[in-house]
């Protein structure tokens, strides 16, 4: 952009900042149709202001109706397609693919990136999507236009354009507070709470920033530093506990992984994050020799019920070989685990390494998971071996204590009702 175009942009975005401009009155089909076809930058920026402005005062129906205007009015036009596409199958040369290229993406998709073109449009977009995902969920008109948002996100929040940053007690205050608003796992209950999960020397926080929205956290991990693996969440959390220099630790726990943006949901940042996170604090502490997780089952209650299934609570035997049989044979249509958090720690390479009763005491833990808990090992020599499997053939990697348990599972049948 030359300096003159520049000095233009700020004067337009500094108008409407402060009210100085006045929207023109035009139906929101209208700007769509200028704002797409616009060849200047400064106009274009103008008009996309202007949407982003209308559609972050609206009400749930008029976004629904901004939607469905994207996804009837700006979709592809298949006649042109087909053409396009007998065309290149003719003569395949630069200017047939180029053409076909052009008309088989939907122009909507393009209003997409113009609207990205103004100052902070990155975020509105971002909730944009989540709005959505959470009006259009059952209308398959509306997922299809999430297809093109997921399309240019997956490019514009590509792991090579995010920020890994460390949190601690000294980051900023506006930071801290969003750490405790999107934390999706442990429920930080003040800033007491807080502090025992940032100050002490055993314990790290690490969050992925884009540099469009350098002030919201993308999804984060809370680390602590250990000797031995834990094997309860409450130990991992005690007030009362005595930490340890980071130097006598031997083994890190990723405690708790947050996604904290609804409208980047399937946008996958987490593998990268624990192998980048274990990476580094690998090479900072070389004492450090287990990665592991301490993971919820957060599908394993509703399977239980689903398979007629009801453990003694009492029998920790009994709800490990349940868990670990819901591990691994418990599966969807795809041949993936039901269970989510697992699906994603094997995706990204982990073992099912040891499954703990009485692990998660809380309410949330014992309503979702009877309060069992498990670890998934990051080992950094065999992950990638590990996540080839997982890929290729869905083959689950556990270690020979969670094969006992899932081999001698045991089970409880519920007594029919009378």
């Amino acid at each position: 952009m030359s300096l003159f175009a520049d000095l233009l942009s700020t004067v337009f975005e500094n108008r409407y900042r402060f009210g100085l401009a006045r929207q023109d009155g035009r139906r929101i089909e209208d700007l769509t149709a200028d704002l797409v076809s616009a060849t200047g930058e400064v106009s274009g920026q103008s008009v996309a202001r202007q949407i982003i402005d209308r559609y972050a005062g609206w009400e749930d129906a008029q976004k629904s109706g901004f939607f469905h205007h994207l996804a009837a009015d700006m979709d592809l036009d298949v006649t042109e397609v087909r053409a396009a596409l007998e065309a290149y199958e003719a003569n395949r040369d630069k200017a047939s693919y180029r053409h076909l290229a052009t008309v088989a993406e939907p122009p909507r998709q393009e209003l997409l990136r113009r609207l990205n073109m103004v100052p902070g449009a990155t975020r509105q977009l971002v909730r944009m999507r989540a709005d959505l995902l959470r009006l259009g969920r059952e209308d398959e008109a509306l997922m299809a236009l999430d297809v093109d948002f997921r399309h240019l996100f997956v490019s514009w929040f590509n792991r090579g354009f995010l920020v890994l940053r460390p949190i601690n007690w000294e980051s900023p205050a506006h930071i801290l507070d969003k750490i405790i608003a999107y934390e999706a796992v442990h429920t930080i209950d003040s800033w007491d709470d807080l502090r025992r999960r940032l100050q002490p020397a055993d314990r790290r926080c690490f969050a992925y920033f884009h540099p469009a929205m350098p002030d919201e956290p993308l999804i984060f991990v809370e680390v602590a530093l250990t000797r031995g693996i834990p094997k309860s969440v409450q130990g991992v959390l005690a007030e009362e506990r005595a930490p340890l220099t980071a130097e006598q630790a031997d083994t890190a726990v990723f405690y708790s992984i947050s996604n904290c943006q609804a409208g980047l949901a399937g946008i996958s940042f987490g593998n990268s994050l624990i192998k980048q996170v274990a990476a580094d604090l690998s090479m900072a502490l070389p004492g450090l020799k287990s990665f592991v997780t301490l993971s919820p089952l957060p599908g394993f209650a509703r399977w239980l019920e689903a398979e007629g299934l009801e453990p003694d609570a009492g029998d920790d035997t009994q709800l490990r070989r349940l868990a670990a049989r819901y591990l691994t044979r418990g599966k969807r249509g795809d041949g993936q685990p039901l269970d989510p958090v697992a699906r994603f720690h094997l995706g990204n390479g982990a073992q099912v390494h040891a499954l703990h009763a009485w692990a998660d005491t809380s309410e949330k833990g014992q309503k979702q998971s009877l309060g069992v808990m498990v670890n998934y090992l990051y080992d950094l020599q065999r992950v990638s071996q590990n996540h080839e499997k997982y890929a290729d053939s869905r083959e689950i990697v556990t270690s020979s204590e969670v094969r006992s348990l899932a081999s001698a599972s045991q089970t409880t049948r519920k007594d029919p009702s009378p």
